[in-house]
């Protein structure tokens, strides 16, 4: 059975894995990603494929990468979290380590996984929001990973939802993962604690008694509890993301949406609400079958897996 790696490159970390062909992980790596020096990011990722070859023989590398990636699955073109433009990510691995090398979107990534090995396994059209750092997306149809003209489809973490609101990183204002991010959910939960520290108390306490020091587990950890003032953060996050898929769903009609992402992990704290208000704005919903709204089954592996099996396709 062929091994592969894929590698799943975060705006915090770079997680890798040996995966075979049926989807399973055998071998991980984890780094921090130095997200401000581009050469030393491709350090990380070179000493990472490094480390799981000393065990594994492997065939070819999957990288999945935060960021917009060339027709030719080459380039890194832009990365908003990333210090990266137009850099020839591929060439520049394959030399490294001297294996074929495939670049995708790590949002694209989690979604092939997700679709050939997790929630969407047994639908043809898909739909994946990776909520972490910001939001990515990745569009399967007909079974087939949607990658558009140019490579960049499904960047709808940058779709406009609020008109000249706040500033992103890829330049313009008021795009989606400005408030439907983890980022969005940390910076909530800190103004929360800021300006009502006895309703914001426990997140208070998680986070050593500063609103700084709360961050995103913090803020998952307590709305698990129960905590009212961070079950308020992610419903405010939850209700920004049903109404984006309400309108992804007027435009794509897809069987089934997926929630991963870091932010993801809080289960039906934010899947329930998410769901309640996608339902509330989706279009002709009194004459139409509703898209199902899942939880990530392979988790943060998703990114990981779909790479390794994305590169067996090359």
């Amino acid at each position: 059975m062929s091994l592969t790696i894929g590698v799943d490159i975060g705006g915090t970390k770079v997680a890798a894995g040996v995966v075979d062909e049926n989807g399973t992980i055998l071998a991980t790596a984890l780094r921090e990603t130095p997200a401000e020096d581009p050469a030393q990011t491709v350090d990380v990722i070179t000493d990472v494929i490094a480390e799981l070859r000393e065990s594994h023989e492997v065939e070819a590398v999957g990288l999945g990468a935060a960021g917009f990636i060339d027709a030719q699955r080459s380039t890194v073109v832009f990365a908003p979290n990333l210090a990266w433009r137009n850099l020839a990510l591929r060439a520049t691995v394959e030399k490294n380590c001297g294996l074929p090398v495939v670049v995708e979107n790590d949002a694209n990534a989690a979604a092939w996984g997700e679709s050939r090995f997790g929630a969407a396994r047994d639908v043809d059209s898909m739909v994946m929001l990776t909520i972490g750092t910001g939001v990515g997306g990745g569009v399967v149809l007909d079974g087939e990973l949607f990658r558009g003209q140019n490579g960049m489809a499904a960047e709808i973490g940058h779709l406009t939802v609020v008109p000249d609101g706040r500033r992103c990183g890829c330049g313009n204002r008021g795009c989606w993962e400005r408030y439907a991010s983890g980022r969005a959910l940390v910076g909530e939960a800190r103004d929360i604690a800021d300006l009502s520290p006895t309703y914001g108390a426990r997140m208070l306490e998680l986070g050593d008694g500063e609103p700084e020091g709360i961050t995103g587990p913090e803020v998952t950890q307590a709305a698990v509890e129960g905590d009212p003032a961070a079950l308020e953060a992610f419903a405010l996050i939850a209700t920004w993301l049903g109404r984006g898929m309400a309108s992804l769903a007027a435009v794509l009609d897809p069987s089934m949406f997926v929630l991963g992402g870091g932010v993801s992990e809080a289960g039906e704290v934010l899947r329930a609400p998410a769901e309640k208000e996608f339902l509330s704005r989706l279009t002709a919903s009194a004459f139409r079958e509703a898209p199902a709204i899942a939880l990530a089954q392979l988790g943060g592996e998703a990114g990981i897996v779909g790479a390794a099996d994305l590169v067996r396709r090359r």
